[in-house]
């Protein structure tokens, strides 16, 4: 079940995607493991997000009869995954929406200023007529998501989504004050960030966990 805590973020508390953060929340949860059960949470994620999907009827013949039988509505939906920890998530919901475009947002935290710095930027032509659902494990200084929806909105996006492992109170602020229009998605609201920036108690570098590096 999805509750709405602050206005405009709803926390997913679905017992497997508490399950399964907690085990990832373990500092002892090696690579491998850690990849794979953020890959099933972003498809429990997807469900919840995708829950409001505009449907149509389309008409089909089963092996008995003919009838008119529900499908999605407009234009494929668009994942676009903050890189390199959004990826993560990516994997999963692609896993449940293989049909769906794909933008891959480049983006990396000056490590002193905490300033999001992009590097890569490559999304679809017709933002405008697409649901797009941003991805990011972790909406900390908020810094990078606000650059990511900055560059979709820059691009044409018009309805957007957010969807994150963790937030935290700093973060869902700053995020709200620069994007009130985009919903912002999460696992769970965490206490919050300690001086350099990081999410607490967290999980650590989500990107670090996920591919084995420091």
């Amino acid at each position: 079940m999805a509750k709405p805590v602050f206005e405009g973020v709803t926390v997913i508390d679905h017992p497997l995607v508490q399950h399964k953060l907690t085990i990832m929340r373990d500092k002892r949860t090696p690579t491998a493991e850690f990849r794979q059960l953020l890959r099933e949470i972003a498809t429990l994620l997807c469900y919840e997000v995708t829950r409001d999907l505009e449907m149509t009827t389309t008409p089909i013949e089963t092996p008995l009869a003919e009838m008119r039988a529900p499908t999605l509505a407009g234009k494929k939906l668009v994942f676009a995954s903050v890189l390199r920890a959004g990826n993560g998530l990516l994997e999963g919901m692609l896993d449940l929406v293989p049909a769906a475009r794909v933008a891959h947002i480049g983006l990396y935290r000056d490590p002193k200023t905490l300033v999001a710095v992009e590097y890569y930027f490559k999304a679809p032509e017709d933002l405008a007529d697409r649901l797009t659902i941003v991805v990011d494990p972790m909406l900390a200084t908020a810094n990078s998501a606000v650059a990511a929806v900055d560059r979709l909105k820059e691009r044409g996006a018009k309805d957007i989504r957010f969807v994150c492992l963790l937030a935290v109170p700093e973060g869902i602020e700053r995020f709200r004050g620069a994007h009130p229009d985009v919903p912002i998605y999460t696992a769970s609201i965490d206490e919050k960030l300690n001086e350099k920036g990081y999410i607490v108690p967290g999980l650590g570098d989500a990107g670090d966990r996920m591919y084995g590096t420091k």
